[in-house]
């Protein structure tokens, strides 16, 4: 399996909360958050790992440089405006391939959940694209999907009906055509992941939810110890 990782981005809302470091190096029980993802990747068949850092993550370009010796890891050096343009940037850099699971840098999640949603993607060859999803709403704007019976998604909203049983998690495992439609929607304007979504939906491809219990976004210093308390939960 592909995996990348968006870790562009610039953790504005921690700093002025008083974090010192890019979000990526934030630590969970002494863990770093880009490190916890790295090694749940190890751990399920790793062809490779892209990660994207902004231009002025220099802490983070040398501790991911460490790394290399240990996993797959590819760095690519890139500040850009949005998620879908990071996203972008990396398919850049490797556009044969077939397919990829790629998440942001703050999403924390049950292990044995991640492992399940992989193996699901791998079994069924048919999907264009699978997305974690939960019930869990833990962000300050989330991206409300609806699906059918065969947990096929039928609309990603803003706004929460009767029909959205769920929120997007941030992670997507998406194969060919998906990844063929990121630099086309691109060229159209469009500078937010979940227009890109909505755009998979509106072309036709098949789209498919996997149901995590929990999924918890770092985005403020009081996030830290929320998903301290989930881990906790886990283990």
């Amino acid at each position: 399996m592909n995996y990348a990782i968006i870790a562009a981005g610039e953790g504005s809302r921690l700093a002025q909360e008083g974090f010192p470091l890019p979000k990526p190096m934030v630590s969970l029980h002494g863990e770093r958050l880009i490190d916890r993802l790295i090694g749940i990747f190890g751990q399920n068949r790793p062809a490779s790992i892209r990660i994207i850092i902004n231009e002025q993550s220099a802490p983070l370009d040398e501790h991911l440089s460490a790394l290399r010796e240990t996993f797959p890891i590819a760095i690519v050096r890139q500040s850009t405006p949005s998620s879908l343009h990071s996203f972008h940037e990396l398919l850049k850099t490797a556009p044969d391939l077939e397919s990829v699971c790629l998440t942001t840098t703050d999403t924390v999640f049950k292990e044995d959940e991640f492992r399940a949603f992989i193996d699901e993607f791998e079994n069924q060859p048919e999907l264009d694209g699978l997305m974690a999803v939960t019930a869990f709403v833990d962000d300050e704007s989330p991206l409300f999907i609806s699906t059918d019976s065969n947990r096929m998604i039928t609309a990603f909203t803003d706004q929460k009906t009767p029909q959205t049983a769920f929120v997007s998690g941030g992670i997507y495992c998406l194969r060919r055509k998906a990844l063929e439609a990121v630099a086309e929607v691109i060229e159209k304007g469009t500078s937010r992941m979940r227009n890109y979504q909505r755009f998979l939906l509106e072309s036709g491809l098949t789209i498919k939810a996997f149901p995590f219990s929990k999924i918890v976004d770092v985005d403020h210093v009081q996030d830290i110890r929320t998903a301290e308390l989930f881990l906790s939960e886990v283990h």
